[in-house]
């Protein structure tokens, strides 16, 4: 188990190190570790994790990482995630607080910091389009992906909201779609 608990702080760890821009950009770096390399988890648990961590309150990397913990060895799983996580920023911001003053004026890391958002961005990108992908599957995502989207440009709803509302439409689709399904197999029987 302790093995385990390693391997899933040490997963975390380095996504952690190299997830600059927040959550959003974990996602490429997540579905290549537990799911391509790890098989600890299908695309589709991966997009589920990360759509309920967008909903709840917290950090998504920390969400994501309790997550995929717990799925794997409960609550020491879990904490093994979170902790992978934030080990990196802490790391990070402690060596940046011992020399801040160089630091924050120094145009070489100003400019690495460019780059590194412009990087950020293409991540981001990957993610969606291969989320896309997997995630929808018919005219009423593509519909409820556009309106998502639409609320989330041209209003100042809550994307919290926004989640809540398309995770719920999505499970009463679906629920009407297996009630339909089954009655429709009890008929032909």
């Amino acid at each position: 188990m302790f093995k385990d608990l390693l391997e899933i702080y040490w997963k975390f760890f380095k996504m952690g190190a190299v997830t600059f821009g927040g959550g959003y950009a974990m996602l490429p770096i997540l579905r290549r570790e537990v799911v391509e390399s790890s098989h600890w988890l299908t695309e589709e648990d991966v997009l589920d994790f990360y759509a309920l961590s967008q909903g709840l309150p917290g950090l998504i990397g920390i969400n994501v990482g309790s997550f995929v913990g717990y799925y794997r060895r409960k609550t020491p799983g879990a904490i093994a995630g979170a902790l992978g996580v934030i080990t990196p920023s802490i790391i990070i911001i402690t060596v940046i607080a011992m020399f801040l003053a160089g630091f924050k004026e120094n145009v070489y890391v100003r400019h690495a910091l460019s780059a590194i958002s412009v990087c950020v961005v293409a991540l981001i990108l990957d993610a969606v389009i291969s989320m896309w992908k997997k995630g929808v599957k018919d005219g009423f995502g593509i519909a409820v992906c556009f309106a998502a989207l639409a609320v989330s440009l041209f209003t100042g709803v809550s994307p919290v909201i926004v989640v809540i509302v398309s995770a719920v439409l999505g499970a009463v689709t679906r629920a009407v779609g297996r009630a339909r399904a089954e009655g429709e197999g009890a008929q032909s029987k």
